[in-house]
């Protein structure tokens, strides 16, 4: 199996479970497992017993590790876990907070609500985009997944879980980097172009 194709179907597996997630019978199951899958954010992949069951159900062995997670196992569990904890206190009916096509860079640029937010949120983007590793990288992630949660911005979680698969890869760390970012400068400069217009006819 391709790299790439592996990188496809970690997005296509993480999407498989977010829809049994979805699709669990009765709010309180549904609570209980996001609870469990919740506790989990910024632990290490297998740490918690509790969650064995339900990311590592239906995963290929290929993709696990042998003594240390495997990068599958570490993108899986770190775009499950983190959504748990966006989606907490929302409605899964009328507030799912997995999107398709709300890229990283793209729902990163919208925590800019006004032009002096800018450099604050792209400082904290970049601190975040130039993890050493998974574990630095869960812990920016985890405090930037709570500030969209406060502003109900979604998020795409399987293309997440791609990313974080390509991102643990030497040779693609730095196309991911470059992805994020062109994604965050591309929802920022309409904008930005749209307040020098303005600026312009107030002279």
């Amino acid at each position: 199996m391709s790299q790439e194709n592996t990188g496809r179907k970690i997005a296509g597996f993480t999407a498989k479970k977010l829809i049994q997630l979805q699709n669990q019978r009765g709010e309180a199951s549904f609570r209980s497992t996001l609870a469990h899958l919740r506790r989990g954010a910024g632990c290490t992949p297998g740490e918690m017993p509790q969650l064995w069951g339900f990311f590592l159900d239906g995963m290929p062995e290929e993709w696990m590790g042998n003594r240390d997670p495997s990068r599958a196992e570490w993108a899986i569990y770190t775009a499950l876990t983190l959504f748990a904890l966006h989606q907490q206190g929302k409605d899964p009916k009328t507030e799912w907070m997995s999107q398709p096509d709300a890229s990283l860079g793209k729902s990163v640029a919208r925590l800019i609500g006004a032009a002096e937010e800018e450099s604050r949120v792209a400082r904290r983007f970049h601190t975040l985009a130039t993890s050493a590793g998974m574990e630095e990288l869960s812990h920016h992630m985890r405090g930037m997944v709570q500030l969209l949660r406060s502003k109900n911005i979604p998020l795409d979680y399987p293309a997440l879980a791609e990313d974080l698969f390509w991102y643990q890869n030497a040779e693609y760390q730095a196309q991911v980097r470059l992805r994020w970012g062109q994604d965050f400068y591309r929802r920022t400069l309409p904008e930005q172009a749209e307040k020098m217009k303005e600026d312009e006819n107030r002279e």
